[in-house]
């Protein structure tokens, strides 16, 4: 069984990025594992499992826009369906 079922991956465009601050945010804040923060001050990357991406997708909204959103369901996968 996977703990953290969703592939949470996305790009947030906005200003004054910072992806310390962003990957301090979901320790603190998020369960799951795996977390890439990666970028700029103008663009990141966030990669995340996560068994609640709509909680994500939320607080990056807040960031910027929000834009590349791939969220795949890896426990079907695992069972050889489309995730």
């Amino acid at each position: 069984m996977i703990e953290y079922r969703y592939d949470t991956q996305l790009l947030i465009e906005g200003e004054d990025l910072d992806e310390d601050v962003i990957n301090d945010y979901f320790v603190d804040n998020f369960k799951g594992d795996c977390l890439l923060v990666a970028g700029d001050e103008e663009l990141i990357k966030i990669h995340y499992h996560t068994n609640e991406p709509w909680q994500v997708l939320e607080y990056c909204s807040t960031l910027g826009e929000i834009f590349k959103i791939i969220i795949e369901d890896m426990d079907r996968q695992s069972r050889g369906l489309e995730g």
